[in-house]
């Protein structure tokens, strides 16, 4: 149940056209995720249109991980699937599993994020990826081993990509999941 109902885009105040402006970083790396044709939910940005100021400094920030990041769109998709499968929010599940499906996962792969158990197709750094987002997630630091698994494919760029998108995502699903809001009609994590 929502807490607060999401202001509807006719609802936003006049601060939020700015704030939607700033999710595209200066210098995008990544196309902004192909939307056309799926059903758009607006809870996360109507509950944010409550706070466009805060919108506009987060919307910064989530761009720069969503569009600017130095990981793969797949890389980037893998671990924002399993912050939102360990933390059961359904709404950011539901939102990333077209994009990460667009980014080349498979079904099986996404069902393997889910269940934290890598599939036979996943590449070490995918393993790695998880266990990452495992470690961030429940001790906040990445453990030795990780860390040199990640440090094998990824540069130190990359390896800070890897913590401040885990910690995004971590933000998002906290503020989805304490205000209640849920997607509409889409697939759920198992």
């Amino acid at each position: 149940m929502t807490r607060v109902e999401p202001l509807q885009p006719r609802q936003f105040p006049p601060e939020m056209s700015s704030a939607l402006a700033a999710m595209v970083p200066p210098k995008p790396r990544h196309p902004m995720p192909n939307t056309e044709g799926r059903r758009k939910s607006l809870g996360m940005l109507g509950t944010f249109a409550h706070h466009p100021h805060l919108a506009r400094a987060f919307f910064t920030f989530n761009g720069q991980v969503l569009l600017a990041t130095t990981l793969t769109p797949r890389q980037r998709e893998v671990l924002i699937l399993r912050v939102a499968a360990r933390r059961g929010c359904d709404y950011l599940w539901a939102e990333h599993l077209h994009i990460a499906e667009d980014a080349g996962l498979t079904a099986e792969e996404t069902e393997s994020i889910a269940s934290g158990s890598a599939t036979p197709s996943f590449h070490p750094l995918d393993s790695a990826l998880l266990s990452a987002v495992d470690e961030i997630v429940t001790d906040g630091l990445l453990t030795d081993d990780t860390w040199s698994a990640l440090a094998a494919g990824l540069d130190t760029q990359q390896i800070l990509d890897v913590i401040f998108t885990v910690g995004a995502y971590e933000t998002v699903s906290s503020m989805l999941r304490t205000f209640g809001i849920g997607p509409d009609d889409v697939p759920r994590p198992s």
